[in-house]
């Protein structure tokens, strides 16, 4: 069971929590839905050199707030909060967008929204510890056409020693381009993915390499 399901979504509860918290009805649940999924995509594309983790949203009733968890937060804080000014004024543009949109789709009158959003900035104290991070950095070497077993096996030193249970990597594709798409696993420690109450960190990326694109997979176990 363990390897046929999402490690982050199988511990959703008793380890992790919900990326967006908030409550709907069915009208503005595909809305609300809509304006998470646009927000994210925004932020990952502007702040990848800042190695953006995850994003969380809350929502309350005239209130919407940000979490940005980013490795390096001095990039997103700019000089004076400029970075964050910036940031929001995409967001509220884009949102602006989105409804002003549904209204012509509707024919409705849009309506200025009454919510303040607010962004917040939490660093991430080990990089080494983020699946996310490991995975991105193994996809832009793979980009790069740099020797497969050196950056997996270099991803696995750093990860072990930032003081991880265990880590495992997965490459699926035309490795160092092979005519033949294979599989290749790498691994170090323990990394039991059945067990609900240990902390896994998961992450899935694709790789656009000149032979095509080669798929990205890391389990990490932190104590």
């Amino acid at each position: 069971m363990g390897q046929k399901v999402n490690p982050h979504g199988f511990r959703l509860g008793p380890v992790f929590t919900w990326g967006s918290r908030w409550f709907a009805d069915k009208k503005q649940y595909k809305e609300f839905l809509l304006e998470d999924t646009t927000i994210r995509s925004i932020i990952f594309k502007k702040l990848k050199t800042a190695g953006i983790e995850r994003v969380e949203i809350e929502r309350s009733i005239n209130k919407m707030k940000i979490t940005l968890h980013v490795s390096r937060p001095g990039m997103v804080i700019g000089r004076g909060g400029s970075g964050l000014e910036d940031i929001k004024r995409n967001l509220e543009n884009f949102l602006m967008a989105i409804r002003h949109k549904r209204a012509l789709i509707l024919r409705k009158k849009i309506e200025k929204s009454k919510s303040k959003m607010e962004i917040a900035v939490e660093p991430i104290k080990e990089p080494n510890l983020s699946a996310y991070l490991v995975a991105t950095t193994i996809a832009d070497q793979l980009a790069r056409r740099m020797p497969t077993k050196r950056i997996c096996n270099q991803a696995i030193e750093r990860v072990m020693g930032a003081g991880a249970k265990g880590v495992k990597i997965a490459l699926a594709g035309r490795i160092n381009g092979a005519e033949i798409a294979r599989r290749e696993k790498f691994g170090s420690g323990t990394v039991p993915l059945s067990t609900i109450r240990e902390n896994v960190d998961f992450a899935a990326l694709p790789s656009l390499t000149k032979s095509g694109y080669i798929g990205v997979k890391v389990w990490i176990c932190k104590k």
